[in-house]
């Protein structure tokens, strides 16, 4: 039986709880008895994806306001999801990048501090802080050398945790992402492939693959993302730790995969490479095993089919 209501549960703030893989989370929290605060600015996330039980703020994670809300709302956690996350964006304007995801999380970071957070869960990306790849799958231990300004200030977000567990206590989980996909995921931001290649399909729009299409990812579910957030929350691990399934997928092996879901007739064009792409990237997930009992369960074929039946509803 849920505790709702109870005062005695911990109360989280859910950055990002508009978002594709926040809005899900903060529903955990929700269904786990957990006083969920949103906080999220709306730019990229949708109204429809917030729990009417949660508590919500439209605003800007940058803004100096956000101290009101800490010192209303007196949070116990802190799961910080909302950034800048489109990687072209980031090389193209570094500024607005650094911006929102390093000076926005110490915005966050500080008040944490100054109002008595006991935990904070900070979404990163391995694909990106990680860069180049050269031992596969790569552990946490691998050299962090990040391609681009949006990996940067992950990697930069992660050095900041270090800082403030280590001068103000404050606990904290790293968790470096795969690939997430699923049900909510934004079709018009790059690194939703699995949702723009979905919605493609089913409107009957010509998708162009990049490159030879040989090109791999690790695709992780978002159910099975918003566990290892559970996990990271009740246990006491501190530190980054890598949310993957450890398996390789090659774009050209997902695009036929979709089309078999979709029923969806569908011709393989492929465009020239973009520059400076990974060719491949995968994480090694045995730490999240050992630190916080997780591992994936939704195997992908399942993940796609149900990604592909909710854009289906999506789409009607």
């Amino acid at each position: 039986m849920k505790n709702e209501g109870n005062k005695s549960m911990p109360k989280v703030l859910v950055t990002g709880g508009a978002g594709f893989i926040a809005s899900h989370v903060a529903d955990r929290y929700v269904s786990e008895g957990y006083e969920v605060v949103i906080v999220d600015d709306l730019s990229s996330g949708e109204a429809e994806n917030l729990n009417p039980k949660a508590r919500f703020y439209k605003m800007d994670i940058r803004d100096k306001g956000i101290s009101a809300v800490f010192e209303n709302e007196r949070p116990d956690i802190v799961n910080h999801h909302a950034a800048q996350m489109d990687v072209r964006r980031s090389v193209s304007d570094p500024v607005f990048d650094a911006d929102v995801n390093i000076l926005g999380m110490l915005n966050l970071l500080q008040n944490s501090a100054n109002h008595g957070v006991k935990k904070f869960v900070f979404a990163s990306s391995g694909g990106a802080v990680y860069g180049e790849q050269d031992t596969f799958p790569a552990p946490e231990t691998h050299q962090t050398n990040p391609l681009s300004p949006y990996g940067i200030s992950k990697l930069a977000g992660e050095k900041y945790l270090f800082y403030f567990k280590d001068v103000h206590g404050l606990d904290y989980t790293t968790l470096r992402y795969a690939n997430v996909y699923g049900p909510r995921q934004n079709p018009h931001v790059e690194t939703g492939v699995i949702a723009i290649f979905t919605t493609k399909l089913l409107k009957g729009e010509q998708l162009v693959i990049n490159g030879d299409g040989k090109q791999t990812r690790d695709y992780v579910y978002v159910k099975d993302v918003v566990e290892a957030n559970w996990q990271a929350t009740v246990r006491n691990y501190c530190g980054p730790v890598n949310i993957g399934t450890g398996s390789e997928t090659g774009v050209n092996e997902l695009f036929s995969e979709l089309v078999t879901l979709t029923g969806i007739k569908a011709q393989e064009v492929h465009a020239p490479a973009k520059a400076g792409e990974q060719k491949r990237s995968v994480l090694d997930n045995r730490k999240a095993g050992e630190v916080l009992g997780w591992r994936p369960t939704v195997s992908l074929e399942e993940g796609l089919r149900e990604t592909v039946q909710f854009f289906k509803g999506d789409i009607r």
